[in-house]
């Protein structure tokens, strides 16, 4: 069975027992690719997705019983971090040249035997990382984790909410013929139209978690896309037209 299919099957299972016995069910941690499936499984159910916090990538899928909606699920995650918890790992007596990164603290974790599905986005500064985890999952890294890249760290499991780290990004203006997703691609990437129609038509453009399948897709103000091997950005909209009919556009591109 191939993947997509492994999770459209999990995800109708999980909405099914969700209606019919009035409990609260949940996925893993799904990609943005993932979620595109996951939505398209989920259509119809009562469900939302989240990932720890507003502009998490990775995020769990949320079946809910007819008492419960998204905002009380979300209020008592941010709380308790029931399903969803966050785990401060902070550097003890790290030197700044030997500060880990992203891929350092996702490689420590995994090395525990905590499969990619059940970790969420990992979030760094200079002093510590926070990691969104299955709580079970959280639960194992807060005890069993003690390095990272041979540098001593000590962790703590806090409600997601408590988190106060966010991704940080940086604005990238230019001028496109259109909001065309293929035009704004080129433009923020420096890819000829053909190289960003290529990578459409690879199906490795995602706009607010589903596939892109058309170069001709306009994004809308607010559109969150993610393009993979190059990195995701969200599209502020139009600033200005120019009298040529040129479109003047704002993005701010995750680092």
């Amino acid at each position: 069975m191939e993947e997509k299919e492994i999770i459209a099957a999990r995800v109708r299972e999980l909405s099914r027992r969700a209606a019919e016995n009035e409990y609260l069910t949940c996925t893993v941690f799904y990609s943005v690719s993932e979620q595109d499936e996951a939505a398209a499984a989920a259509r119809g159910a009562r469900y939302f997705a989240y990932g720890g916090y507003e502009d998490a990538e990775r995020k769990v899928f949320f079946f809910l019983p007819s008492y419960l909606s998204p905002e009380d699920v979300t209020a008592q995650e941010e709380a308790e971090g029931e399903y969803v918890a966050c785990v401060k790992i902070t550097l003890v007596g790290a030197k700044f040249s030997e500060l880990p990164g992203h891929r350092d603290y996702l490689g420590a974790i995994m090395s525990l035997g905590i499969g990619r599905e059940r970790i969420g986005d990992i979030l760094t500064d200079e002093k510590a990382a926070y990691v969104f985890a299955l709580r079970p999952a959280a639960e194992l890294i807060t005890k069993e984790l003690a390095s990272v890249r041979h540098t001593v760290v000590k962790c703590e499991m806090i409600p997601p909410g408590q988190c106060d780290a966010r991704p940080s990004f940086h604005e990238v203006q230019g001028s496109v013929a259109s909001e065309r997703v293929d035009a704004v691609l080129s433009m923020v990437y420096h890819l000829s139209r053909a190289r960003a129609q290529e990578l459409i038509e690879r199906e490795l453009v995602f706009a607010d978690g589903r596939t892109v399948r058309s170069a001709a897709h306009e994004l809308r103000e607010g559109s969150r896309v993610s393009v993979r091997g190059f990195g995701k950005f969200i599209y502020d909209g139009v600033l200005k037209t120019t009298k040529k009919d040129r479109r003047m556009v704002s993005v701010r591109v995750f680092d």
